[in-house]
This record gives C-alpha cells, sequence and structure tokens, in this order.
C-alpha cells in the first residue's frame, strides 16, 4: 500500500503585518462571532463605545483589520466622577480566504456592534449539482 503526502503551505504567526498604534490610549482586541451561512459570511464585533465616524476597515493582502476608537464622553455642565473604561482604541486583524468577494464587504455599526457581511465569491459558493439517469 503506497501513501501519497501533501506538503501543505504554513505561515509563521506573526506573519500578519499589523500597523504601530501611535495613540498614547489603551488598545483592546474586541470580541467577534463568525456566522456562515449559504452566501455569505457574517463577522459581529463588539466595540462599545464606537460610533460610525470612529470605525475604520481596511483589506490589505488578504487581511481585514478593524479599527476603532473610543472617546471619554463628555456631558455639558458635568465632570466624569468615576469611569471603568478609559479612552482607547479597538483593533483586531482577520486572514481572509480567496472565497470572500472583497468588492462586496459592507459594514454598519449599531450600539457598538460592527457587523461585516462578507459575501462569498461566486466560484466558491456552494452549488446543487443534478444528477441525471442512464
Amino acid at each position: 500500500m503506497t501513501t501519497d503526502t501533501q506538503t501543505i503551505e504554513t505561515r509563521p504567526a506573526d506573519s500578519t503585518e499589523v500597523a504601530e498604534s501611535t495613540r498614547d490610549a489603551q488598545t483592546y482586541s474586541p470580541r467577534a462571532d463568525i456566522i456562515e451561512t449559504g452566501d455569505n459570511l457574517t463577522l459581529i464585533a463588539d466595540m462599545p463605545g464606537v460610533s460610525e465616524s470612529d470605525v475604520e476597515i481596511t483589506l490589505e493582502k488578504n487581511v481585514l483589520t478593524i479599527r476603532g476608537h473610543v472617546s471619554q464622553p463628555e456631558h455639558e455642565g458635568f465632570k466624569l466622577a468615576y469611569g471603568e473604561y478609559p479612552e482607547g482604541s479597538f483593533e483586531r486583524s482577520f486572514a481572509l480566504s480567496e472565497g470572500v468577494d472583497r468588492d462586496s464587504i459592507a459594514a454598519t455599526v449599531n450600539n457598538g456592534v460592527l457587523r461585516l457581511t462578507l459575501p462569498k465569491s461566486k466560484e466558491t459558493a456552494a452549488r446543487k449539482i443534478p444528477v441525471n439517469a442512464g
């Protein structure tokens, strides 16, 4: 009995290049869920306190990076007496497979929850193959 072996390309864990942060504040890694449906992948990331204008999403060399910045809220006529979350940023990167349609990625933010819809490429989407008799 012969066995065929296949070599799989591996990358070091630190091969994803991430730009260094230049802000003098805490950086958080947001918790995320990834849900797969027939046509899409949906990435849901918790970024409390981040508004739509404070989110930046980039895609470079198959690496999707999400960033968001949280500032201390200022309330007119009030001074913060106690705060559990200091000013800071959220940042996390994900490696994308070739099966994602990069031109159709969509993002929304609602109440500090970032939702990215990553459509699957037509070439990689599951399809039913008919079977004919005879």
